[in-house]
């Protein structure tokens, strides 16, 4: 038998395979088609204090290997979430981590005591890195210090575990993962889209109505792959891999390079199960090579010469 499950920030995941916000609603899309028993975890799209009407469509686009979507954190508020979805989520058989955004650093306070006081949640995932938002969003993760803020303000307000999702538009993502964690940042996550654009030649106009989106898909994977492991080596809190994450072979590379767990997304549409297919092949990669936990993969990349 092989066991799969990780612990991180305190909390135990059946598996190391989760649902990545905003690609999976609040659950509620794919209840008819997955087992969430078999998840390890499912982290919700992202909540803000107020409603959200997110950006003008068209929302998303195909790309050649992956997706472009503008969808402007759309979002019915902390209220609304509070009555309408998490009785719902609270009652799913897996961890259910909740993501949250603010546009200031006061609003990042006041979200996370409010979902620490809904009873029943996991962890806090803070967006401080989403691309498609006029405030807050990329505007935090950008910095190290204000991504620091957001962070040790929703730390001093919640007793959950605080999880920084990273934005890969920066200089030295190493040095905002390091403050975050300084900050208080009981893990991060990374990395959120990449800013992406297409165009509707004949009508040399936009494809997407908010012009720009967020790049996710295997076309990111290899900038996914190399943040991870830089990251993994210059913070001692656990990280979350995330982009292009489509098999169980994509997810093994991710915590070899040094991630504890890893979030699959953009698969989830062209595969609902995706995510239960890629924690059954870790276990059947794990079972053919003889290794008893997947967390003794974690960080086992050999890299020679200069940069070991």
């Amino acid at each position: 038998m092989v066991d799969l499950a990780v612990r991180i920030a305190g909390v135990t995941f059946a598996n190391p395979v989760l649902l990545a916000s905003g690609t999976c609603n609040y659950g509620e899309e794919l209840s008819a088609l997955i087992d969430f028993a078999r998840l390890g975890g499912l982290v919700t799209k992202t909540i803000t204090l107020r409603p959200r009407a997110g950006n003008p469509p068209p929302r998303t686009v195909e790309t050649a290997a992956g997706m472009l979507n503008s969808i402007g954190l759309q979002n019915p508020g902390i209220e609304t979430f509070a009555v309408v979805h998490w009785p719902f989520l609270k009652a799913l058989p897996t961890r259910v981590v909740v993501n949250i955004a603010g546009e200031t650093v006061d609003e990042f306070a006041e979200l996370a005591a409010r979902v620490d006081a809904l009873g029943g949640v996991e962890a806090m995932e803070l967006n401080i890195s989403c691309p498609n938002v006029s405030k807050g969003g990329m505007l935090f993760g950008s910095d190290p210090a204000a991504a620091a803020a957001a962070v040790g303000a929703a730390r001093r307000a919640t007793r959950l575990p605080v999880i920084a999702k990273l934005t890969p538009h920066v200089a030295d993502i190493a040095e905002v993962a390091r403050a975050v964690e300084a900050a208080g940042a009981d893990a991060v996550s990374l990395i959120n889209t990449l800013v992406g654009m297409a165009v509707d030649l004949e009508r040399r106009r936009p494809v997407l109505g908010g012009v720009t989106g967020g790049l996710s898909g295997p076309a990111i994977k290899p900038v996914a792959l190399a943040m991870v492991w830089k990251t993994a080596r210059a913070v001692r809190v656990p990280v979350i891999g995330i982009g292009g994450i489509a098999s169980a072979r994509d997810a093994l590379e991710f915590i070899v390079a040094g991630a504890s767990a890893v979030q699959v997304g953009t698969a989830t549409f062209v595969q609902p199960r995706a995510c239960i297919e890629i924690a059954e092949g870790i276990r059947a990669h794990c079972e053919q090579r003889g290794v008893s936990a997947v967390g003794s993969l974690v960080g086992s990349l050999i890299v020679r010469g200069p940069r070991a």
